[in-house]
């Protein structure tokens, strides 16, 4: 769980997130979006995956990232069981 909140922790993961929530996309797509270096970017995706918010299927010469929406829903579980 506390890296699943330190992958949330950042602004630029958060934003990934966003995009992979409309459909998923290789990382030179991702990167296009931001004003970061391309390794930055594979840090950040590297972040998330480790945390298990994302995942990745190679598809030819490129790797696909799309959300793993399975993490997400655990965590909110988790969340509204504390409210309890």
């Amino acid at each position: 769980m506390n890296a699943v909140f330190k992958a949330l922790n950042d602004e630029t993961r958060r934003q990934i997130l966003d995009m992979l929530k409309e459909r998923n996309m290789n990382a030179g797509e991702i990167a296009d979006n931001f004003n970061i270096s391309k390794p930055s970017i594979s840090h950040h995706l590297d972040i998330l995956k480790r945390a298990g918010l994302i995942s990745s299927v190679k598809n030819g010469q490129f790797i696909e990232y799309s959300l793993n929406t399975t993490i997400l829903e655990d965590l909110l579980n988790w969340i509204i069981a504390l409210k309890k």
